[in-house]
């Protein structure tokens, strides 16, 4: 498209904010507002599961959840904590069909890759739930990060193999309860003795991530890294 094009499309349809959608200079940007609302996630954190700290306890430090039952997963890397505009992109995106927001998330995720990251990995959808939504918001996630870090990614290797309850209002015991044996890897030779990011949108309570882990590394991953665009933290989560 040449510049005089893009220049009046620019002014007929302006860039906007993916929280509130005030128009913004560029694609993919946030207005001061909505970005100083948003908590960015990062070091310092437990080094088992990435649940971030208040202050930092040095290096090599877990979390007391971590020493008294260790995860199954490398870490869990979350760009946002939820709150208000997170859960907005989040709902627009699901609900809304605003599949654009896939790469604003993506863009943010990216500074969180791990550094010896083989393979980005969605959580899958079941398909009844790809053909009435149109798509796995997880799989154009990853397909973002993808673009974004040079790492490949495959939506074909893990697959929710029956359908689950909605888990939106259960608690831990009953979600857990409710994603058992629901996933499984078609092949396990593309998973085997690699580190695998698993891509997810939001991060609640970690039962439909734990299966997919559990899954992953059963089937000879090396490592499994969740990556997601928002995690949902307690009151004390920072303790």
């Amino acid at each position: 498209m040449t510049g005089p094009f893009r220049r009046i499309i620019g002014l007929a349809l302006p860039p906007r904010c993916g929280g509130c959608g005030t128009p913004v200079a560029e694609d993919h940007r946030f207005c001061a507002i909505c970005w100083s609302s948003l908590r960015f996630l990062g070091p310092p954190w437990c080094v088992a599961c990435n649940r971030p700290f208040a202050f930092d306890r040095g290096e090599g430090v877990v979390c007391a959840p971590c020493l008294a039952e260790p995860p199954r997963h490398a870490g869990v890397r979350a760009a946002v904590a939820y709150g208000p505009i997170a859960s907005s992109l989040v709902l627009r995106l699901k609900y809304g069909g605003r599949i654009a927001f896939a790469e604003t998330m993506a863009r943010h995720m990216h500074r969180l890759m791990p550094d010896d990251a083989d393979l980005l990995v969605p959580v899958p959808l079941h398909r009844w739930r790809i053909w009435s939504r149109g798509f796995n918001q997880a799989a154009l996630i990853a397909r973002s990060v993808a673009a974004l870090s040079g790492v490949t990614h495959d939506c074909d290797i893990l697959v929710r193999a029956r359908r689950t309850l909605v888990l939106r209002g259960l608690g831990g015991k009953a979600r857990v309860k409710a994603v058992a044996g629901a996933f499984a890897v078609c092949t396990p030779e593309r998973v085997r003795g690699r580190s695998v990011v698993l891509v997810d949108d939001v991060y609640t309570s970690g039962a439909t991530t734990d299966g997919c882990t559990r899954v992953l590394l059963k089937a000879g991953a090396r490592s499994v890294t969740i990556l997601c665009w928002a995690r949902v933290l307690s009151p004390t989560a920072s303790d």
